[in-house]
Parts: structure tokens; sequence; C-alpha cells
């Protein structure tokens, strides 16, 4: 997904249980993500209810955090909203601790389509929070026709019609997804025939930025544009005519969750502030503001009529696949192939 950059700080001390056999209140949440994840009033609402203070810490990269969970060896925090691949790491280093479920009457609410990936596919340590998928935005009548795969975007009619991101792993994947397979395959000839089939993407191919993609398709300047999740919910605002499509071979998923580090001060504070953001109205004023898509599967009938177009994934969607790291060979490969593209591209 790509990143956003944000977080929270540290605390200590508190015993309650949201939703049934509780305790006394008070003691402290040390909150630890990217800054401007939550509404402060989501916040200020959970401090008064529960008597919790939350201390916000923020870090800006997903390996800041990890190095510092290192080193305070899964202490010092209470709860970490991170992304997938990293919550991965954490997973393996015994820097996270397997969910009390008992304490998340709320658990139950989640979207199923946003559970079950590689780095917890148990569901065990993490509670989503917020997922990006690169859509395909497109002006229909300037199109002429209308787009409901990757394959369509090698339609002749597009030349030199398309924007699209620069992360060579995603759109190398969408050529790899046409022809029926992974993302993440490491069969080095798999990867050599999908980057020949990339190739003949790039008469189509406009400009490449991964820096306000949108932007093209709001001036015109292109019809059809492959962006990531912010800036989709940018376009659809600045221009709600557009339509979207969701590929029919598969989607991409980055998934941002929640997990308590392994010697988290107060973990129970964590699970009752996990608790408290999964219920159905709190939850649909979180997505409201971070503008992700919604992983919470009953909040949706909160959410208002004008963002449900760009927070809730369609019921007809339902494959997904993360991007992962692969074999050092396949990386290289998929490098040398985008460098190709884009020279082709010029």
């Amino acid at each position: 997904m790509k990143k956003l950059k944000y977080v929270l700080p540290a605390l200590a001390a508190a015993v309650l249980l949201l939703g049934g056999c509780g305790s006394s209140k008070g003691g402290e949440l040390n909150l630890y993500t990217w800054d401007g994840m939550f509404p402060q009033e989501v916040l200020t609402g959970f401090e008064k209810e529960t008597g919790i203070k939350i201390n916000y810490s923020n870090f800006d990269y997903d390996e800041d955090m990890l190095a510092k969970l290192e080193e305070t060896k899964g202490g010092d925090y209470d709860l970490v909203i991170a992304d997938d691949y990293i919550i991965d790491l954490a997973i393996q280093e015994g820097l996270a601790q397997k969910l009390d479920t008992g304490k998340i009457p709320n658990f139950g609410n989640i979207n199923p389509l946003y559970q079950g990936f590689f780095y917890d596919e148990k569901n065990e340590y993490t509670v989503p929070y917020g997922a990006g998928i690169p859509l395909i935005v497109y002006d229909q009548d300037a199109v002429g026709f209308e787009i409901t795969s990757y394959e369509d975007l090698w339609n002749p009619a597009l030349a030199n019609n398309v924007a699209i991101v620069g992360n060579y792993r995603v759109i190398d994947g969408i050529a790899l997804k046409t022809m029926g397979e992974s993302f993440n395959t490491e069969d080095l000839d798999t990867i050599r025939a999908a980057g020949e089939k990339l190739y003949q993407l790039a008469p189509n191919i406009r400009l490449i930025s991964d820096s306000n993609t949108q932007d093209y398709i709001l001036s015109g300047e292109v019809s059809a544009a492959f962006m990531y999740t912010s800036q989709v919910n940018t376009a659809l605002a600045a221009n709600p005519e557009l339509s979207v499509a969701y590929p029919s071979e598969g989607l991409g998923f980055g998934i941002m969750a929640g997990f308590v580090p392994s010697q988290a001060p107060n973990a129970d504070a964590a699970h009752a502030f996990l608790d408290y953001i999964l219920r159905p109205e709190i939850s649909a004023q979180c997505f409201e503001y971070i503008g992700y898509y919604c992983t919470t599967k009953t909040a949706e009938e909160y959410i208002s009529e004008d963002m449900k177009k760009s927070l809730i994934v369609p019921d007809s969607v339902t494959s997904g696949e993360i991007i992962q790291n692969i074999s050092q060979d396949a990386e290289d490969l998929h490098a040398e192939i985008w460098k190709n593209f884009q020279n082709q591209c010029n």
C-alpha cells in the first residue's frame, strides 16, 4: 500500500474490559502509529468513556517503528498500527502477542475480506484498520467503453491515454494478473512472460507518476488512470462522474492493522481501544476521516452516502492478494523489466 505517514505515543497501567466483565477504569494507553490516524472526537470519546488517557506517539516509516520495538524488546507501547509486511516481521521476531478476542466483543464486526493474509493467516494477532486497493479510474465518455479488467488497459483505443503509478511490483503485477498468475510468483519464466506482456502496454502509457496521479485524469490529459487509494478518492471527490473499475482478475491489497506488542505495559487498554474502534458508528467515523477502505463490515451502513462509493468495496469483489517479499532473483528480474518498460514508454 502506498504508505501514510502517521502515529501516536506510549503509556502504562490500567485494566479495562469493554462489553462485559469490566474492572477499574483509568490508566493510560500508549498508542504508536502514523500521525493523524484518528479523528480527535474518537480519541476524546474513548478517554471520556473509559478514563484511559491516550498517549499518541507517531513514526514516519514502518521500519522506524520496528526498530523501536526491537530496541524496547516489545515494550513501551500498548498498541501499534502499521502496514502488513512490517507486522509480519514483528510477529516473526516475537514482538507481538496474540490477541485475547474475549476482550474484543466486536471482533466479529471485521470484514473477512481483509483477514487471513500472510502476516496473520489465523487472525490471531491483528485487527485490520484500513486497506489500500489500487484501482482504475476512468472517464467513460472519453474512453468510449466500460473498463472491467486490467486487460482493458491494453485496448488500442487507449493509445497514449493512460496514467499509472510508478511502483514496479504493482505494475508488473497487473501484467501477471492478466495471465492468471500471482503477484508473488517466483518463477522466472513466468515473470519474463509477464514482462513481454507489459511491454505491449507501453503505447498506451502517457505518463508514469507516483505523486498526484489523479491530477492528470482530472485535467483531462488522460482518460484512464491506475492509481493508489488516496488518489482514487481524491479524484472521485473532485469529479463524482468518473467511473471506477474493480479489475475482474483480482485486486492487490495493502492492509494497515493494529497489534499489541509482546511486552505491552497495558495490553488490556489496547484491547479496550480495539473493541471501541470496531463499534460500527465509531469505525465509520474513522474511515471517513482517514479515507481508506472500510475494514469493519458492520460500519458500512453508517458511512455517509456520498462516501460509500470510495470507502466500501462492492460485495461482488471477493478476490484479492497482497504483494509480498520474493526471492532476490525474482526481484531483480522485475526491476530489469521495469527499467525496459519505462524506456519503451519514453
